[in-house]
């Protein structure tokens, strides 16, 4: 590490604890050639995660789209927003714990529906209208009826 002040190579860690942040390391440094002092921060570099969009253009991931269709979705539903935010917080661990860097908007879509049907339908069943355009009452029906027969056969277990 180059000192700020000389510009020597020469410096050595004198104290390290982790920042306020909890995700980096605050290191305090001295140079051997001017004995001043700096403080310098350590962060693990990571490789952000794309979208590739149904268009195949990509985008820089980003929780708060997540955030927003999920919380419209379960709007005025009775669900706690504890809940919400670990199944955001499940979701966006699935995808960033991905092999490729590069996530298929679709599997995004397909996730977020399978959390929501688990946790409410009527949020899921919103969702899944905008998130599949359904275009005409009949789609709208046949997802209603798929639900339907899905927890016919959940009880039957």
């Amino acid at each position: 590490m180059k000192c700020p002040y000389c510009g020597d190579e020469n410096t050595r860690v004198i104290d390290s604890r982790s920042a306020e942040d909890g995700d980096s390391i605050r290191r305090r440094r001295q140079c051997d050639k001017c004995g001043k002092r700096f403080t310098t921060y350590e962060k693990i570099e990571t490789i952000p995660v794309f979208v590739i969009k149904k268009d195949n253009t990509r985008e820089p991931y980003d929780r708060a789209k997540i955030e927003k269709g999920i919380m419209l979705s379960c709007r005025k539903r009775p669900v706690k927003i504890e809940k919400i935010t670990k199944m955001i917080d499940d979701i966006e661990n699935t995808i960033l714990n991905q092999d490729s860097k590069e996530v298929p908007s679709s599997f995004i879509g397909e996730l977020i529906m399978e959390h929501l049907r688990n946790l409410d339908q009527v949020a899921y069943v919103r969702f899944a209208s905008v998130y599949r355009e359904f275009q005409d009452v009949d789609t709208f029906m046949k997802e209603l009826q798929n639900i339907l027969t899905r927890d016919k056969h959940e009880k039957e277990k």
